[in-house]
């Protein structure tokens, strides 16, 4: 994904299998160094979801600005502008 020119961010976040501070976050790879060894590095058990806002297939990138970071139910979730 990554090396696919792909630009996301975290913006959701199942808190019972990954930290909260991890919402909002650019999916680079920091963040993957950052992920415990349990999480799987795609998200594929529902640890975290991505918005995509860059990218090949896109014309020009989608303007993302964070905005507030909100915790519903043990899902952090994090709201861009």
């Amino acid at each position: 994904m990554i090396a696919g020119g792909l630009r996301a961010k975290l913006a959701c976040v199942d808190s019972k299998q990954l930290p909260e501070s991890f919402a909002g976050r650019e999916f680079d790879a920091a963040l993957l160094r950052d992920l415990p060894p349990e999480v799987d590095p795609c998200g594929e058990r529902g640890e975290f979801h991505t918005c995509v806002y860059d990218g090949p297939m896109f014309a020009t990138p989608v303007s993302v600005e964070a905005g507030e970071v909100v915790n519903r139910d043990g899902f952090v979730y994090a709201d861009f502008k």
